[in-house]
């Protein structure tokens, strides 16, 4: 009996099952990156009610992180800096400005500033601030170079992976305290002055789940 079929029908099986797993692992490759925190946050920028510059605050006119983040050495949070930290010095300088309206009115009925928020880890995730700066993690390794920054930007993605990688290799980050605060930090040997100070500070990040993961 002939057959009804050619030949090259009996491959069709073979290409779709070989075509459907391309396709399959295609798909998973394209979550895993498009959806990732290096691609999905880094670079976040939101527009802030008021237009504050780092650049020129941090960068030209040499204000430390400490002046408003207050907190940053004493709590699990760096504090976002209140009206009064503003009028500081403005109520002296630039005094009728446009950009500075907000921070005017906030002044004198008392209500905050609703900042918007750049960096943001889920709330699974636990971090805190003091237990990083307090031995030796730069604003700048986290945040960036804010001094270079007219609107803060998330520059790191944040993600589990980026996180553990410091903690297993702390010796490439640390830095003496005094300078966690310092923009453009560049010691001479970062490895075997990170090693003398994981050693002084003993420094052992946790790198299992509980660690981070409460």
């Amino acid at each position: 009996m002939a057959q009804i079929f050619p030949k090259w029908v009996d491959r069709i099986p073979r290409r779709l099952l070989v075509g459907i797993i391309v396709i399959l692992n295609a798909a998973v490759f394209g979550v895993w990156y498009f959806f990732s925190p290096e691609y999905t946050d880094v670079g976040y920028k939101p527009e802030q009610p008021v237009p504050y510059s780092h650049k020129v605050h941090v960068g030209k006119l040499g204000m430390d992180c400490q002046y408003c983040h207050t907190q940053a050495f004493d709590s699990k949070q760096a504090n976002v800096p209140a009206t009064q930290t503003c009028m500081n010095c403005h109520d002296q300088v630039k005094t009728g400005s446009d950009s500075l309206k907000l921070v005017r009115e906030s002044w004198d009925t008392g209500k905050p500033i609703e900042w918007v928020r750049v960096h943001n880890l889920p709330d699974y995730a636990y971090f805190s601030h003091k237990a990083h700066v307090n031995v030796g993690v730069g604003c700048e390794s986290c945040h960036g170079r804010i001094d270079k920054m007219e609107v803060v930007r998330q520059t790191e993605p944040l993600s589990m992976s980026w996180c553990l990688d410091c903690h297993r290799n702390p010796e490439q980050y640390v830095r003496p305290v005094s300078e966690v605060t310092t923009m453009g930090y560049d010691p001479k040997n970062q490895k075997k002055m990170g090693q003398r100070l994981v050693t002084k500070q003993n420094i052992h990040p946790p790198t299992y789940c509980q660690g981070c993961h409460y």
